[in-house]
């Protein structure tokens, strides 16, 4: 179980939990625009002309000889099991957002640049306020596993089910592919787009118009929704949380491009979560008002009865959902770790193939180099690098060991002394902020050549100067893998500069491919080892051991 000692409550549990959505003003009145505009001309339309006659679809016609009829089993089931992943992701992704509650279009994240936050405060100017300080406590009443941050054990709830979310997607759509049930989704002619606006006159002037049996079809409004939300918002919901994914933009830029950059995805990523519930309370709402158990009893039985089973069964299945929150929640509090290995056991095989195998090459212009960076992780305190920083590092020594056959100890002047390197890469944190900046420093490459590792080094753990979240050594590992990828580096300068205190100094781990906390800044030393589970509770790092983060973050 996760232990509630006073470091794990001061962080899970903050003083301050107060909870404010602010919208700028501008995107508010796009937002109030797209839903008055659509409303002001169903009025317009009813008090000039009258209300708008609607053509019912011959397969829609209760009895009609063509057209799917009722809904087969594997509807059935894909829709209870569509209905449990897409639950379990929002939940997870709303636990998620709240690491870092600010949501932009633009890939700087300068504080004051969001257009959409979660929170009441704004970035203080008088004192250094990182990313970590930023987050926001969320109920777990409705999120998975809710607090504050709990993204690592978020991560793995959304990564797991993401998986169940996509399978019974493509089964579903198959399904839909090889037989007539495509035809209640996919429109076969422009005359959907007049019936679906007159529809949607009825509902906006609060008249409802003749609704056709669902068991045999839907009306065009109806239709159209329910092919957006299947061929447009689940795939762009996919699309854009692969647009996250520093190995995948950091090898093809313009992928990410296509939703307006990686932060613009995110965005868009949640509001294809917004679509989605918004769906759900549409959806359920008119299943209630025409027709609750003969339309349960469509869904759940398959059969057009007017019967007591259907509804029972699905209020069944409903509490199996709800259930599963609890369960979730329960899981992730007690049995973190085993929750932990189970995402691994699931996502790394795909990882490992796929984005693992990227090579970064990305680099930017000057002129693309963030106003602001955010700064993150905690401070040293530790009275030798004080006094370290206070003289400019000159004493600092950086010591290379472990199972090599050169241990060395360089300063900052032998490490600039050895061919450095620059790139401007951006930096993706697990928390949601990105941010591009300029690096110059020692490949890592070179030093592994350089010290020459014995056969059996199979990785690299980075201890800094310092503290884990809950205190003790931060420290965190890489495989020579990624250790040897291109622009990967130990940086000692930013943006031009030597790196300042807040940023790392001495020294900070570049390995573009990855989320930003695998690059540990206050670098004190580095060892080669044999695995990762050598060093602390053997899972790969301090955020891996304590918070439970993936391994290879490369998404």
């Amino acid at each position: 179980m996760i232990p509630f000692n006073d470091a794990h409550r001061a962080v899970h549990y903050p003083p301050d939990r107060r909870f404010r959505i602010w919208i700028r003003p501008s995107a508010l009145a796009i937002l109030i625009l797209l839903v008055l505009v659509p409303l002001i001309l169903a009025w317009l339309q009813v008090a000039i002309f009258g209300m708008p006659s609607i053509v019912q679809s011959t397969a829609s016609i209760e009895g009609a000889m063509s057209g799917p009829h009722g809904f087969p089993v594997w509807i059935r089931w894909t829709h209870f099991f569509n209905m449990f992943f897409l639950f379990m992701l929002m939940r997870s992704g709303l636990s998620i957002l709240m690491d870092h509650p600010r949501l932009y279009f633009n890939d700087n994240c300068t504080p004051g640049s969001e257009w959409l936050r979660f929170t009441p405060l704004r970035v203080p100017k008088d004192r250094v306020w990182t990313a970590k300080d930023d987050a926001r406590y969320i109920s777990p009443v409705v999120s998975t596993p809710g607090y504050r941050h709990t993204v690592g054990i978020a991560r793995a709830w959304h990564f797991i089910t993401v998986y169940g979310f996509v399978l019974t997607g493509m089964f579903f759509v198959c399904g839909l592919l090889t037989s007539d049930q495509w035809m209640r989704l996919v429109p076969t002619s422009t005359g959907v787009f007049v019936n679906a606006w007159n529809t949607f006159v009825h509902y906006a002037n609060f008249h409802f118009p003749p609704e056709p049996n669902g068991f045999y079809g839907y009306n065009a409004l109806q239709q159209l929704a329910y092919f957006a939300t299947v061929f447009v918002m689940a795939p762009l919901s996919i699309m854009t949380g692969m647009a996250m994914s520093p190995a995948l933009v950091n090898r093809w830029p313009r992928y990410a491009k296509l939703f307006g950059g990686r932060q613009c995805a995110r965005s868009i990523h949640f509001l294809m979560l917004v679509g989605f519930a918004c769906f759900v309370v549409v959806h359920v709402t008119l299943i209630a008002m025409t027709g609750l158990r003969r339309n349960m009893n469509h869904i759940v039985l398959g059969d057009d009865t007017m019967q007591w089973t259907g509804l029972v069964l699905g209020l069944i299945g409903i509490a199996v959902v709800v259930f599963s929150w609890v369960a979730a929640h329960y899981i992730s509090w007690f049995f973190p770790r085993g929750l932990q290995h189970a995402q691994r056991a699931v996502t790394e095989p795909v990882r490992l193939i796929t984005l693992d195998r990227l090579i970064p090459q990305q680099t930017y212009t000057r002129e693309q180099i963030s106003p602001h960076f955010w700064p993150n992780g905690k401070m040293p305190e530790r009275e030798d690098w004080k006094q370290m920083e206070a003289n400019g590092f000159k004493d600092f020594r950086l010591k290379v060991g472990g199972m090599i056959e050169n241990p060395v100890e360089l300063s900052l002047d032998d490490l600039r002394a050895m061919q450095a390197e620059e790139t401007i890469t951006m930096h993706h944190c697990i928390q949601g902020w990105s941010g591009i900046a300029e690096w110059r420093g020692l490949s890592l490459r070179k030093l592994i050549e350089h010290v020459k590792p014995k056969p059996g080094a199979h990785a690299l753990a980075f201890y800094s100067f310092g503290s884990s979240l809950y205190g003790g050594t931060y420290y965190d590992t890489q495989n020579m893998q990624n250790a040897m990828m291109p622009q990967a580096m130990l940086a000692f300068d930013m943006n031009g500069a030597p790196l300042t205190g807040v940023y790392g100094a001495p020294l900070r781990l570049r390995v573009e491919n990855q989320l930003g906390y695998k690059m540990v800044k206050w670098i004190e030393r580095i060892e080669f080892i044999e695995s990762v589970e050598m060093v602390g509770k053997g899972e790969g790092g301090s955020n891996e051991d304590d918070e439970y983060f993936d391994l290879i973050p490369n998404i």
